[in-house]
């Protein structure tokens, strides 16, 4: 797809589509794969064809750097034990069963290439997981553990996805090879992800400069990816580490640059993420015109390792997650491990590691079932996206599987908010007695920081249809009023031309930054 009108319908339809499903309360990614599949049914629609060059260098770095800066790593660190088990093993144990399904029910299909498909099906896509289970509050755990699988089970499958084509084109791999293929990419991503974070965190300090700072950020996911990559590393995982490590280090920066960090890459991973599923939905017609074979066996083939999939990480789950740790004597919620279990939507990387599969062997031969590798590949991932996508809520709703961590953050909130409260008023106490101040001042400042406090300790409290309006809740709506009242008169200062667009900009600056503040819940 290189028609421009073609790709700015794209874009434009799918942030529609999104806007539209977020405003009725629906799964926008699953609103947008079905919007996607209609619309590759019309007659004249564009050709949007899977670049896979595009997914993995311009889409996936962005979005897995994007979701590692906003990622807990002391989270992570808590639960490496599960993150481990599903990002590492369930991936490999994914490719082998998948494998054997298509070895078993596709004719003629080597093992190699069996395998390369199990590779390409093996890592679940959490988006759309994750947007239902903050829909819906998931617990945090549940929701750390889907993340964290999420960074790392792409490096996995594209890293025995590698290992599969190499053996199936004719370059050959032992077993032994393959576990040091891993193991390098595997050590070596991680290495190059925190020498690059270590290396962009130096140098933003240095720059002092916060929009230098944030267009540093923004070259930082695909020039990881792509010196990992170079040296044969895994670029996944470099970006992965670089993003928890600044992520984690974000506040030693300045508040301009994590507020237009936050801004730019929220905004960038809404317009991508639409972009991906629309465009899984798209691949519909390109997907059934590359068949040569019967579809009627490659349907039942397509069912087949859709529930072998779906099956491998229900059994996974609960006989490598779950009964460990029964048997220790602990007493884990099996209605988690339903939730964890039932999250194994594939998105656009099995489809876009599908795509770059070679079309022709070393000896110059075709790839074996190249088209009915992308035809299953499209079968499952779109299968598997409906399925899981339509009753993943319901799932969720009728176990009761909800988060209680609001009332626990808000108590560790309202503690940390009075300590800190208190450190504010002893170091201006520290400064008024160093040298004189302004009375007003200080009392203005030292109200502040006691506002802060008692709003933290409010939230605790009994809700306002109970005791009706708190005082912080009544000082935001009535200053809220007040700053609208400002901004109108700004703007009619600027349109009768007594003030100029660059004073209307930096007032105009200044409210938005208190609205935010207000906002901020």
């Amino acid at each position: 797809m290189h028609d421009l009108p073609a790709l700015m319908a794209l874009l434009a339809g799918s942030l529609g589509v999104t806007a539209v499903a977020r405003r009725i309360g629906l799964s926008a990614p699953l609103a947008l794969v079905v919007v996607g599949l209609a619309v590759s049914s019309i007659p004249g629609v564009p050709d949007y064809a899977l670049d896979p060059d595009v997914v993995l260098l311009l889409i996936l770095p962005p979005l897995l750097y994007s979701a590692a800066l906003n990622s807990s790593t002391i989270g992570i660190r808590a639960n490496l034990r599960p993150i481990g088990l599903l990002a590492f093993g369930l991936v490999l144990f994914t490719t082998a069963v998948a494998g054997a399904i298509a070895w078993w029910l596709v004719p003629d299909l080597p093992v190699s290439a069996a395998l390369v498909l199990g590779a390409v099906l093996a890592p679940p896509d959490a988006v759309a997981a994750i947007s239902i289970g903050r829909r819906l509050g998931l617990p945090r755990k549940i929701m750390t553990v889907l993340s964290g699988e999420s960074l790392v089970n792409d490096a996995t499958a594209l890293t025995a996805y590698r290992v599969a084509v190499a053996a199936a084109v004719g370059v050959g791999s032992s077993l032994l090879g393959g576990v040091g293929m891993f193991l390098i990419a595997t050590v070596g991503g991680v290495v190059i992800g925190y020498a690059i974070g270590w290396l962009v965190q130096r140098i933003r300090r240095l720059l002092r400069d916060d929009l230098l700072e944030s267009a540093t950020g923004l070259i930082v996911p695909f020039f990881a990816y792509l010196l990992a990559e170079e040296v044969g590393a895994s670029g996944v995982l470099a970006v992965v580490v670089a993003g928890l490590y600044l992520g984690h280090h974000a506040t030693s920066g300045s508040a301009a640059t994590r507020l237009q960090d936050r801004a730019v890459w929220s905004a960038a991973d809404t317009l991508l993420e639409a972009v991906v599923f629309a465009l899984i939905g798209l691949q519909l017609r390109n997907v059934a015109e590359s068949v040569s074979l019967d579809l009627g066996p490659l349907l039942v083939a397509g069912l087949a390792l859709t529930a072998g999939v779906v099956l491998a990480r229900v059994v996974w789950v609960f006989l490598v997650m779950y009964l460990p740790e029964l048997l220790r004597g602990r007493r884990p919620s099996w209605r988690d491990k339903v939730v964890v279990s039932w999250a194994g939507m594939r998105g656009v990387v099995s489809l876009a590691a599908a795509s770059a599969i070679p079309t022709a062997t070393l000896s110059g031969e075709p790839f074996p079932h190249r088209s009915e590798v992308l035809f299953l590949t499209f079968f499952v991932t779109l299968a598997t996206l409906l399925l899981h996508g339509s009753t993943l809520p319901w799932l969720i709703n009728k176990l009761d599987v909800r988060g209680t961590e609001d009332y626990t953050d808000a108590l560790a909130e309202a503690e940390a908010q009075h300590n800190a409260a208190r450190a504010a008023r002893e170091r201006l106490d520290e400064l008024a007695a160093e040298s004189a101040l302004p009375e007003n001042a200080v009392e203005q400042l030292r109200s502040a920081a006691q506002q802060r406090s008692n709003q933290a300790w409010e939230r605790l409290g009994r809700s306002s249809d109970e005791v009706g309006e708190s005082p912080t809740a009544a000082y935001r709506r009535l200053r809220g009023e007040m700053l609208a009242a400002e901004r109108a008169v700004f703007v009619q200062f600027r349109d009768n031309r007594r003030i100029d667009d660059e004073v209307l900009r930096r007032v105009m600056h200044q409210l938005d930054l208190e609205e935010l503040w207000l906002s901020r819940d």
